[in-house]
């Protein structure tokens, strides 16, 4: 660092300060503090697993530019609930904010895992018979790690909880051993560390990286799909990690007997463990989520108001980003109860939330396949006749616009294309519907096809 870290994390909030309402900086800002800058990595210290939701989901990318604005390199934002007494600071500028005989940089035996939340563990994990099977056996898994279930391959549609199960995994085996390598990756990050390694001609790192692994889980690993030198470098390091006894977790949104352009020989191995299904949460788990995370966050809900938000949410990252929203409503007016007067007026039109705000990937894809008279696997798919590429690309439009997901987002869902082909998509529907009446009338009846 080219200065001290208590002198720089003031320099960001004092920059901060000037770019949030004071009500924000004073509410999330004041009580954290900059713990290391290390290898890049700003670990920051916030007061509760709440305050970090809010700040990783809303300011991030402030604090990151803050940083880079000063240190002048860029860097990676890390939290970690900690409180930090200001009066145990140092008060020189030329100390280091932690010395080596006062606190020490914390351990941090659940949550210390890249991109794996500290809160995402079996005891936060609220089950019913939607997720009971895949709960139960990535206990096993993490209880027996290599011996029980190898792979263990969980699948089921966005937003049902896949992501908590696996990071609960990851969380449990490296609370029992630190010292075990855990690897948490997408397979769109899994592809570009084969491709980098490729480009740069070092190859060896990336296996070596991969293969020494105690325990890898691949999100979404429908995606590595037609990929075929990515199958390849899994399908090896796949057989390297179960002679090892290491344990694999793969999440997909179909069983591996259904993804398309899967090599033979990978489907056989993810088949080869356990495949367990999340379904989409029942009307009770999604009441028992929003009790539990309204718990974590130090609020509380009553049975009745719980329920409420479960019958206007579908899915758990709706119900999470809901909820939020409510706390934070409710944190304004300094209570730390979720009456349901402060529920409906979040929620917006007395509590009848209105479709555009429900709408998901799926809504759009079964709207512009209808309005087309096309399968959402043709709309997916590798051809690329001009009817399909405009109703690809009018799908690309209104998930940018609509729902407000990155281009790389987009290309995962509409078959794994890359995300300069989604930007050049919308770019273009943009562009048309300005200058074509009919192209804007189309798209406008596909919006309206999807609220019904």
């Amino acid at each position: 660092m080219t200065q001290p870290t208590q002198q720089l994390w003031e320099a960001v909030l004092s920059d901060i300060e000037h770019e949030v309402s004071r009500a924000n900086f004073l509410t999330l800002f004041k009580s954290t503090a900059l713990l290391s800058l290390e290898d890049n990595i700003a670990t920051i210290a916030a007061p509760s697993t709440m305050m970090i939701d809010l700040l990783q989901k809303r300011f991030k990318d402030t604090i990151k530019t803050a940083i880079e604005s000063h240190t002048k390199t860029e860097v990676d934002i890390f939290f970690v609930a900690r409180t930090v007494a200001r009066e145990s600071l140092p008060k020189e500028d030329s100390s280091p904010l932690f010395g080596p005989t006062e606190i020490q940089r914390p351990k941090m035996p659940v949550g210390h895992l890249p991109r794996v939340r500290a809160d995402f563990t079996f005891e936060s994990l609220a089950v019913s018979d939607a997720n009971r099977l895949a709960y139960e056996s990535s206990r096993n898994v993490a209880k027996n790690p290599g011996r029980s279930y190898n792979p263990l391959f969980i699948y089921g549609p966005v937003g049902v909880g896949k992501t908590h199960v696996m990071q609960a995994i990851a969380n449990e085996v490296y609370s029992q051993d630190p010292n075990n390598k855990i690897i948490y990756i997408t397979s769109e990050e899994f592809t570009n560390e084969v491709v980098e390694a490729i480009r740069s001609n070092d190859t060896a790192r990336m296996k070596k990286k991969f293969r020494s692994a105690n325990l890898l889980i691949i999100d979404d690993v429908q995606f590595i799909a037609g990929k075929d030198r990515v199958q390849e470098e899994l399908f090896h390091t796949f057989n390297s990690l179960i002679d090892s006894g290491a344990q694999i977790v793969l999440s997909s949104d179909r069983p591996p007997s259904e993804i398309k352009k899967l090599e033979a020989r990978l489907s056989s191995r993810f088949a080869g463990g356990l495949t367990v299904d999340v379904e989409a949460p029942d009307f009770e788990l999604r009441t028992a989520i929003v009790l539990k995370k309204a718990e974590k966050f130090g609020y509380n809900v009553s049975m009745d108001v719980a329920k409420f938000i479960a019958e206007k949410e579908q899915d758990v990252r709706s119900l999470e980003g809901t909820l939020l929203r409510i706390i934070t409503q409710t944190a304004a007016s300094g209570s730390i109860e979720i009456t349901e007067a402060v529920a409906v007026k979040a929620l917006g039109n007395g509590g009848v939330k209105d479709k555009s705000h429900m709408l998901h990937a799926e809504d759009v894809i079964e709207s512009t396949c209808s309005f087309f008279n096309i399968k959402p696997t043709q709309l997916k798919g590798p051809k690329r006749d001009a009817s399909l590429v405009k109703a690809r690309q009018i799908a690309m439009y209104l998930l940018k616009n609509e729902l407000k997901l990155t281009y790389v987002e987009i290309g995962n869902i509409l078959g794994g294309r890359d995300h300069t082909t989604v930007m050049h998509g919308v770019e273009k529907m943009e562009t048309l519907a300005s200058e074509e009446s009919v192209l804007h009338e189309e798209i406008m009846g596909i919006s309206k096809m999807m609220r019904g």
